[in-house]
This record gives structure tokens, sequence and C-alpha cells, in this order.
């Protein structure tokens, strides 16, 4: 029999801590007993996908409603992949949308809190002494088969139920001491591997919080646990820092649900309590009549980043990520119209088992609700934080004078009903460009009863009667008083009732002054557009237009 440790102090002769120091170290939170441990533990390889948008906003409002902590760990031991600053923007998309860390990696070069490193990177030691103690304990060993025996290994599984490194495919599992020591002597690279306990004939069972209970044969697969640069897998690196960071709920794509054997296994063997997982359906996205997971490389809309930069507000996406998290919540938000969001008791058991449809329309009408709801200085504000970045016309613009834009976005919304015209930021420009003579651009196509003939007639007599300085009664008053020269009749209804007898209605004459205005048929409301452009701007444009409609 191998003297196991005489072997771990071979493989680990650097090591001279124990499991017991980081355990006296990392104790467990001093949390309510309720309270929830979650973590977003991303790759430094890329930009934040609305997958992981989606999983952290789950993972932190858990955290958040239960008492507990959210914290941020960078797995980042796969240095080929690292990308540079892929961390500190990760984490700036996370903020864009409300999620702050309350421990863990923060920056690219800072961390908080009391149970790091939060770089596996910086780890390595407490893998090592953990990998140590299994060896110690007859549970891992070391493997020297070369990439040219692992293949061969492969092709000899091809018609196997199960392939891997296993039962008589696991070459190295047996080695004597004595073996190990002549290969090490001969300087024979090694990694190290699980001795598993698994028995193919019985079943590992656990109970996802969303997919319910679940079974899956046991892992048997002796698989690696140190590379041969001593650097861990993910496998072995994610038990090891879930513990020692005390995470209790792991909230990750159930991509990983097929992991989950082995993950339990792991924590088994390293003598941990194991975590509650809950593996989340991938975001999807129609197509073709299909269905298909949203992808990073076909949609602009799979990078949270595309989201600022179109200029949707935090709070249109995060109350989106409910609707679309939590079936109840459309309902509760109906019935708590003006509740801060983090009021919803969010449910983790009732998110969909089967797949969540991302739809940009739906998103579209959540993000108009929320931005019909804001004051006119928060939409000015956060739509000239998002136009210094990406629209600087937009920027100079609101630079020029703040209460005259902050006035053109407040049109009708003290109203009992507000109008729902923006969307996102990058609607501004466009939902106020006949506002400014500098992005004003006319269009006298006209609608319903109006033509060119009632257009000239309307505008003859309208720009002699205009005055900038009425109120909003006698402003209507008259634009009545000049329909019946121009054959049309100041009551809708009555034209409803008679229409041979009219050329058209008030609506109608209305039309005509708020396309010689605005270039559109469609605006807020046109009393506070007039008052807005100013005597000048407004008499100019009615000229203009009338000698448009007397050309035609």
């Amino acid at each position: 029999m191998t003297n196991y440790e005489e072997l771990a102090n071979l493989l680990f002769s650097q090591i001279d801590k124990t499991p017991e120091y980081y355990e006296e170290l990392y104790p467990p939170r001093q949390l309510k007993e309720d309270a929830r441990v979650t973590r977003f533990a991303p790759s430094p390889t890329g930009f934040l996908h609305f997958g992981n948008l989606f999983t952290c906003a789950v993972a932190y409002t858990t955290a958040r409603q239960s008492g507990g902590v959210f914290y941020v760990r960078v797995e980042d031991t796969d240095s080929k992949r690292k990308v540079d600053s892929a961390v500190s923007s990760m984490l700036k998309s996370l903020s864009d949308y409300g999620i702050n860390a309350d421990e863990g990696v923060v920056a690219e070069d800072k961390e908080i809190g009391d149970y790091g490193p939060y770089r596996q990177s910086e780890r390595k030691e407490i893998y090592q002494t953990y990998a140590k103690r299994l060896v110690e304990q007859g549970l891992a060993y070391p493997c020297f088969c070369s990439a040219e025996e692992l293949e061969k290994i492969r092709e000899q599984q091809q018609n196997e139920d199960i392939k891997g490194y296993y039962g008589k495919y696991a070459k190295c599992r047996n080695l004597s001491l004595e073996q190990v020591k002549a290969n090490i002597d001969t300087g024979m690279p090694w990694t190290l591997r699980l001795r598993s306990p698994g028995d193919m004939n019985k079943k590992c069972r656990f109970d996802d919080i969303i997919k319910g209970k679940i079974e899956m044969p046991e892992n048997v697969i002796d698989v690696v646990l140190l590379k041969t640069d001593g650097i861990p897998t993910y496998h072995f690196a994610h038990a090891i820092d879930d513990h020692l960071m005390r995470t209790t709920h792991i909230f990750r794509g159930d991509e990983w649900i097929a992991s989950v054997a082995l993950h339990l296994q792991l924590f088994r063997v390293l003598g941990f309590k194991q975590p509650k997982y809950a593996h989340i359906a991938p975001i999807m996205k129609e197509e073709n009549g299909g269905k298909r997971k949203l992808s990073k490389r076909k949609d602009p809309e799979a990078a949270v980043t595309y989201y600022t930069e179109q200029g949707y507000p935090k709070d249109s996406v995060n109350e989106y990520i409910m609707t679309i998290a939590n079936s109840n919540f459309e309902d509760w938000r109906r019935a708590n119209k003006d509740a801060p969001i983090g009021d919803f008791p969010f449910n983790p058991k009732k998110m969909s088992v089967s797949g969540t449809l991302f739809d940009i329309a739906k998103l579209s009408d959540v993000s108009k609700n929320v931005i019909s709801k804001m004051k006119a200085e928060e939409v000015y504000s956060q739509s000239y934080e998002w136009a210094k970045e990406y629209n600087t016309p937009l920027a100079e613009l609101y630079e020029k004078d703040t209460d005259y834009i902050t006035a053109i976005l407040n049109i009708d919304r003290e109203n009992k009903k507000t109008r729902k015209d923006i969307t996102k930021w990058s609607d501004i420009p466009d939902y106020l460009s006949y506002m400014y003579d500098e992005t004003f651009v006319s269009c006298y196509d006209l609608t319903g009863n109006a033509d060119p003939a009632l257009a000239v007639n309307v505008l003859e007599k309208y720009k002699d009667i205009f005055d900038i300085n009425d109120d909003k009664e006698h402003w209507f008053d008259r634009m009545k008083a000049i329909c019946p020269d121009c054959g049309c009749t100041p009551n809708v209804k009555e034209y409803k009732q008679n229409p041979e007898a009219f050329k058209g209605h008030i609506g109608d004459v209305s039309t005509v002054i708020r396309v010689a205005l605005t270039g559109r048929t469609n605006t807020p409301d046109l009393f506070f557009i007039t008052a807005l452009l100013g005597e000048e701007r407004v008499s100019k444009r009615l000229n203009l237009a009338l000698e448009h409609y007397k050309s035609v």
C-alpha cells in the first residue's frame, strides 16, 4: 500500500499550511440564519453578456433581499485567454445597472473584503494545500500520462458509454511510491487527479432551486484537479473558493448541470457543506419561426454595452430583467406602480425552467413606461450624461439652454396620462429635432381631410391672428374661429354627422398648423410647442409652409 503521507510530502514539499489554517482564516460568515451569499465569478475573457447580467441580477437580488452578501471573484487561471481591462469593463457594465458588489474584486486593481484574495491566480497555495490533504487521504494521485497516451485512451473508448480517465483506463491510479519517485526524478511532468469514489451503478441526486429534483449517474472519472503547472482546473478551484468564501447559493447557466455530479463529489471528498444550485435556462431569441440562444456573434443586443450605447435607462433594463425572471412581476408592478423595484419579492423558484425569450420590443415597451414616469429634470440629467459620451451634437444643444430643453422634455409629462414617445435616450435627437432651427427638417405631408388647398386657406388666416401671448384656451379659440372661413367645423361630432357639408374639422385645421411648425402629424401638446418655439420662429415656419402649399 502506498504511503500517502509520504507521497503528499513528495508532491507538495513547499506546502507548509493545512486546510485547518484556512478554515480558521476564513470562518463562517456572521449573518442571519436565512442570509444568502451569492457571487459573480467571471473569466476576464471578454465583454459582459446579457445572460451574465441576467444571472448577476438574480444572484444580486437574492443576496440583497435576504440580508446576505454578493461578491465578485475573478477566475483568471487561464492566462492565454485573458483580455486586458476585461474585468473593469464587466464591473462598469454591472455598475451601470445598479449591481455593485459588497466585496471581492471591485475594480481592475482593487479588492475589498475578508475572504480574499478574490482572484484565483493569487490563490495557488490554497488550492495546493487542499490538494495535498486529498493525497494524504488517498483521494488524489499524480498522473504522468502524456497527451499521446490520453489520445490513445480516447480512441479505445470510441464505442463505450462512458468516456474518460477511469477504471482500467486510469493507468497511473495505482502507481507505487517508488514508481512515482522514479518518474519525478526523471523530470516527467504530472497532473494531480481525483481518485473518484463514484460508482457507475449509483445515482447522484440533488434538488435544483429552479429545475427541481434532478438525478444522474455518479461521477466515476478521475478528473484532473491540478494541471502540470500546479494551477487548478475550474472544477477543483470553484469548490474550494465557494466553500472558503462561504457561498450558499450558486446561480449559473444550465449548461453546468452535467458537471453537478462531479462538483457534489468534490464537495464531499473535501469535507465541505455543499451549496444550493440554481441552474438558469439560457436567454432565447426567436428566429425563422424557431428559437435559438442569444448569440454573442450574431446579436448586438447580446452585449450589455449595447443597452448603454443605445441609451436604455438602467431602471428600464432592470424592470425588463425582472419581467422575464419572474412571471408575476408585471402583476406586482401594476399593483405597485411607484414602488422601487427592490420591493418586489423575487423568488428564484418561479424562474423559467425551459428558457426565457428575449424580446427587444417588450424591453422597449417597458422602457417607455419607465421614462414616462420620470420628471423632466431626471430625463434631462440622464439623457445629458448619455449624450456627453455618445452624442456630442445633442450634448451641445443641451448646453445652449438648460431651461429650454427641460421645458421641452416636460411637455405632456405632468398630465394624468403621460405620452410615451421616448424609448431610450438615443430617441431624443429625433424627438426634439423640430424644436431647434439647426435640426429642424421640414416635411409638409398631410393626413386626414387636410390637403394643400385647405392648408393654404388655414395658414393665410391663422398667421394673421396668431398671438404668442395667448393662454391655451384663447390659443385654441383662435383655431376654432378660422374654421368656418376655411369650410371646416370646429365640432368634430358635427363633421361626423354630416361630413359632406364640410371640408374638414378642427382636427384637420390643427394638423395643418402642427405640420407647418414641426414637420409631423403626431407630436406632444401643440400649444406648449408653439409657446416654446416663440413668435419669430412660429411666424417664419408658418410662412414657409404657406409658400410650399401655394407652389403645389
